[in-house]
């Protein structure tokens, strides 16, 4: 609910009632965008951390074969004094090893973003929103007669307050 305008006591126009409620639903459609653009970019955040893995993984393998390769053949040779074949693709074995366990990162994070319903989430909001507001009717006014001066006072007093219960 708002605060009135006016000083404590007085009632609000009707005009004033709507132009509050007019701007309190355009900082609803605000909050719904902003809330849109977080989680989009919470997934984008997500993709370019998996994307980054997979380039990782790439560059460990490419890069890294030619001196990981020999250091640690001839470190096995040393230790087993198994023939340097041998040797050689044990290092290639644990070099693919690194690289499959990072991809398997990348996967993880890549299945995150791909799992990420930010835009989703924002949509079926903002259609929540509008659900709402378009189930809101004004209250049906009497065809009787005249009310007395304290009655028009507290049906005023109602349309206030209903139309702050139907922008909150």
């Amino acid at each position: 609910m708002s605060a009135p305008d006016g000083p404590v006591g007085t009632e609000r126009s009707l005009g004033q009632l709507v132009s509050t409620a007019t701007s309190e639903m355009s900082a609803l459609v605000h909050d719904e965008i902003a809330l849109a653009k977080a989680q989009l970019r919470q997934d984008v955040k997500r993709g370019a951390v998996g994307g980054a893995a997979f380039a990782a993984a790439g560059t460990v393998l490419i890069f890294s074969l030619p001196m990981l390769s020999f250091a640690l053949a001839y470190g096995i040779r040393t230790w087993s004094g198994w023939n340097m074949a041998i040797c050689f693709l044990l290092s290639f074995a644990a070099n693919v090893l690194v690289a499959g366990v990072l991809a398997l990162i990348g996967v993880v994070f890549a299945k995150k973003a791909k799992k990420g319903k930010g835009p989703q989430k924002a949509a079926a909001s903002a259609k929540e929103t509008a659900a709402v507001l378009q189930n809101v009717k004004p209250h049906p006014r009497s065809v009787g007669p005249a009310p007395a001066v304290g009655a028009t006072l507290d049906r005023v007093g109602d349309k206030a307050s209903a139309v702050a219960r139907s922008s909150s």
